[in-house]
């Protein structure tokens, strides 16, 4: 762990080919303002930059102009120079103002944590609603900054005859930048009820979705390719996958489900980001149940799940039935796969390697287990003229034995899920209490 007051530059690995960066992390006295300083290098290595060194410091509050004090703007602006810097970032939220006010001081651009991770999103983004859903975000996080694109013009005081040219070019910006705005949340609520759609459809078709979540670089989609053997893009970086991608997976005792890669979280996700992502994170929202992915080799894997469980709070799934799916163990000593009960018998979580494959049918046991728990077993006898009944049994891969009795009747021997078998003796107008008796209807959600 990196000490909490940094006096010194530490230096790091040279990576070609990036803007050469120079990184800052302060250690805030304010509860909910620490950031992980190692994060911030992945971050910037995930944007392409290299980084070259990091200043670190304490400071009980922000400075309201320059977040950082003027000993270490003075530190910072040599370090620039020193390096030849083409960028400063800082691992916290900085305001227009102070932004601006840095850009002066180092004679160079400045980036804090919310534009850092914007722009890995445009770099990631491949779909069009990605892309849409990214630029939304970006233009609205730009509305506030636009001033510093115009300061090279000239600034007056308003009034006829007296408006200079940078103001008038900036309401123009403003003007357009709202416009553009409007456009892409009319396309947006186009993908909306498109995603909508689908979801119904689903539904209808009595399909579990099954959504992959967790922090970002846990391993959602090494998993997801693992037991899906699909080819999305992985990688050891983050936000490596922005798109959701839906795939058709056969469970056993639950028949065919929909599992969904999405977007990974973050320590104090932008709410920008959440709320372009919107239409994205709603398929997590009405998912069946969560398969909440966590980095088991990493030291903050408990702060993680605290902070994935923030977001899913935001987007209204925090109360989804979730299994903890604990990922990596390849990177632990002595931690074999396994799957954990709790007090009631139900999988609870499920240690395993998507690397190498270790554990992953475990996976798919548990979500059995915890899918499939409801099904009916038994023998149910049908006279001659119930061919329809057999029929629908048959269609449903529901018999496992047949034979004829004395007197001529069916006698199969079934195993299917509860509900579809209750919503088979529905649709044929039969009495299910000789079967179940007379418990709620399962297909009275």
């Amino acid at each position: 762990m990196l000490d909490c007051i940094w006096v010194k530059l530490l230096f790091f690995e040279r990576h070609d080919g990036g803007e050469r960066a120079i990184l800052v992390h302060m250690e805030m006295g304010q509860e909910g303002e620490c950031e992980d300083a190692n994060e911030l290098k992945e971050l910037v290595l995930s944007a392409g930059a290299d980084p070259i060194v990091m200043i670190g410091g304490a400071r009980s509050h922000p400075h309201p102009k320059t977040y950082v004090g003027s000993g270490k703007v003075a530190e910072i602006s040599h370090a620039v120079s020193e390096h030849k810097a083409e960028i400063v970032i800082f691992n916290h939220t900085l305001s227009p103002g102070q932004e601006r006010n840095l850009e002066k001081e180092f004679q160079c651009r400045v980036l804090d944590r919310t534009g850092l991770i914007l722009d890995i999103f445009a770099q990631r983004a491949r779909t069009h609603e990605g892309k849409l859903q990214v630029e939304l975000a970006q233009l609205e996080h730009m509305s506030t900054r636009l001033v510093r694109g115009w300061t090279h013009l000239e600034r007056q005081k308003g009034g006829i005859g007296l408006r200079g040219p940078g103001e008038t070019q900036l309401e123009t910006d403003r003007r357009l930048l709202r416009a553009r705005i409007t456009s892409i949340l009319k396309r947006l609520q186009k993908v909306r009820k498109q995603r909508e759609q689908g979801r119904r459809s689903r539904r209808r078709a009595e399909v579990p979705t099954l959504s992959l979540v967790g922090y970002t670089n846990a391993g959602k989609s090494s998993l997801f390719n693992r037991i899906t053997v699909a080819d999305v893009y992985a990688a050891d970086q983050l936000f490596a996958t922005l798109d959701p991608t839906f795939r058709r997976l056969e469970i056993a005792d639950v028949g065919p489900t929909i599992l969904v890669d999405t977007v990974g979280f973050i320590r104090h996700l932008p709410h920008k980001l959440v709320d372009a992502f919107r239409a994205t994170l709603q398929e997590t929202a009405e998912a069946s149940m969560l398969l909440h992915v966590v980095d088991a080799s990493d030291e903050m894997r408990d702060d993680n799940i605290v902070e994935v469980n923030g977001v899913l709070q935001e987007i209204d799934a925090i109360g989804l039935p979730t299994l903890l799916v604990y990922n990596k163990i390849d990177m632990l000593s002595d931690t074999p796969p396994r799957i954990d009960y709790n007090a009631q018998g139900k999988p609870e979580r499920v240690w395993l390697s998507a690397l190498t494959g270790e554990g992953s049918e475990l996976l798919l046991q548990a979500i059995q287990e915890l899918l499939g728990d409801d099904m009916y077993t038994g023998q149910l006898t049908l006279q001659p003229g119930q061919g329809q009944m057999r029929a629908q049994m048959y269609s449903h891969n529901a018999v496992q034995q047949e034979n004829i009795d004395d007197v001529g009747n069916m006698v199969l021997d079934i195993r299917l899920p509860k509900k579809e078998f209750l919503q088979i003796l529905n649709r044929l107008g039969m009495d299910p209490e000789p079967f179940v008796g007379k418990p709620k209807q399962p297909w009275e959600h």
